[in-house]
């Protein structure tokens, strides 16, 4: 079956291409013209040209690998047959309607099944908001101005299309892109075992952000996680309690959260529960060395949320160890009065000896991962250029969680994730991040 040709088609039909702003065969194509490639808009029902692209009648008049399916699902099982007589092998399938329905939907969707497997057709969907690849300007869904969406280094793989869109567009909206977005929907024949091995092999993926509701190939997903060489993170969702909603999107088995967390925990899966979290700990793991333990060093610039984070580690098995006599000695001199010198670091902030006081926790040989709490002040209390020094010569996880004014702040915020520091905009956040590496050290 064709996975590949999501990656790298040779030619591209929009089925079902359509003139008129707002129809999905339109917005499918305001999406794909940015690829640079053959693109075809197919639609016996139109003439002319839609975006420069000249309409055909039909698949069967052109050479696409590639197949983005704007149709109804009543017909849809007609044009995979054609696209499969005419050579396609991989195709998209936005349209609804299927084993997610009713009786009939399943029966639909076993008929798209059969045809896929007699022409040896890679099917994403049905219902599905389709994929996107934006280093190579390639956005093969509906939904509009995903075209936007820039290029990173976690590729999010999701069950719901929703979930993969709009976890895309906070990735984008916060400064950092993806390497891929797939949005499985009801599985007929691209599930997570097919897609995983894809996105493991992208050297441009740092780390895999996985959505689940709930699939039948278990076994072929735990090998494929076992055999991955890129972490994968993974949000189950799905109360039992909520069965029938849960079937009613994807078709997708009722299975329990707590059975996905054990089998897939055991084949090195970072396990979180959010979606929020899901991305924060992809992109920190992406972004940071694994560290060595557990062992956090906590410097904070205010005592209230340093607290808080202090509180969401020891609660996901962080911790805090005492700092070594000659940090202490180091710590104990720099801030005098109202602080707290133990670990956690309590500083009030002091500048320029905030700065010192994190370069001496990171130096610490008792500590692996450093968390710093600040608020922005004009500037950070660390120069960029020394913290990217600190960070590579010490070789650890330096996460950074930042308040401040979105104007004054988010210029240097992002200097930070230039040179590998990732910065978090709420106390919870960073301190799940960091759980999220240690969680790396529980796998291992």
């Amino acid at each position: 079956m064709g996975v590949a040709d999501f990656l790298d088609p040779n030619g591209i039909a929009v089925i079902g291409a359509s003139k008129t702003p707002g129809k999905l065969g339109n917005d499918a194509m305001t999406n794909i013209q940015s690829y640079d490639g053959d693109v075809y808009p197919v639609n016996p029902s139109s003439s002319g040209s839609v975006y420069g692209y000249e309409f055909v009648d039909s698949v069967s008049e052109v050479d696409a690998d590639l197949a983005l399916c704007c149709v109804p699902s009543p017909i849809v099982p007609e044009v995979l047959e054609e696209c499969g007589e005419s050579g396609v092998s991989a195709a998209v399938i936005f349209a609804g309607g299927f084993a997610e329905v009713d009786e009939n939907g399943q029966n639909l969707e076993e008929e798209v099944i059969r045809i896929a497997t007699e022409y040896d057709i890679t099917v994403l969907g049905p219902n599905t908001a389709g994929y996107c690849i934006p280093h190579l300007d390639l956005y093969g869904s509906f939904v509009p101005e995903i075209r936007k969406v820039e290029t990173g280094n976690v590729a999010i793989l999701a069950q719901s299309g929703g979930v993969g869109i709009t976890s895309a567009f906070q990735f984008d909206r916060e400064g950092y892109g993806v390497s891929a977005m797939f949005g499985l929907g009801n599985r007929a024949t691209a599930d997570f075992a097919e897609l995983i091995p894809v996105l493991d092999d992208d050297p441009r993926t740092e780390a895999i952000a996985v959505h689940i509701e709930g699939t039948d190939d278990i076994e072929n997903t735990l090998e494929a996680c076992r055999n991955a060489e890129t972490p994968i993170i993974a949000y189950k969702v799905g109360s039992e309690n909520l069965s029938e909603f849960v079937r009613s999107h994807t078709a997708a088995p009722i299975q329990s959260r707590v059975s996905y967390e054990d089998a897939l925990t055991e084949e090195g899966v970072v396990f979180v529960s959010s979606v929020t979290e899901l991305l924060d700990a992809s992109r920190v793991i992406a972004n940071s060395p694994v560290p060595n333990g557990r062992n956090v060093g906590v410097v904070t610039a205010q005592a209230g949320p340093g607290i808080i984070i202090a509180d969401e580690l020891d609660e996901r098995g962080a911790e805090f160890p005492k700092l070594t006599s000659e940090t202490q000695e180091r710590v104990d001199d720099l801030l005098q009065g109202i602080t707290y010198t133990g670990n956690p670091v309590d500083t009030g902030r002091p500048l320029p000896k905030f700065g010192q006081v994190i370069d001496a926790v990171a130096r610490d040989e008792n500590i692996d991962i450093v968390i710093v709490y600040e608020i922005y002040e004009d500037s950070l209390g660390y120069p960029i250029e020394e913290l990217e020094a600190l960070a590579e010569e010490v070789d650890k996880p330096i996460l950074f969680t930042v308040a401040g004014p979105a104007d004054s702040l988010e210029e240097e915020r992002l200097q930070m994730e230039e040179r590998g520091i990732p910065t978090f905009q709420a106390p919870e956040r960073g301190a799940h991040a960091v759980a999220a590496l240690i969680g790396l050290i529980d796998d291992a």
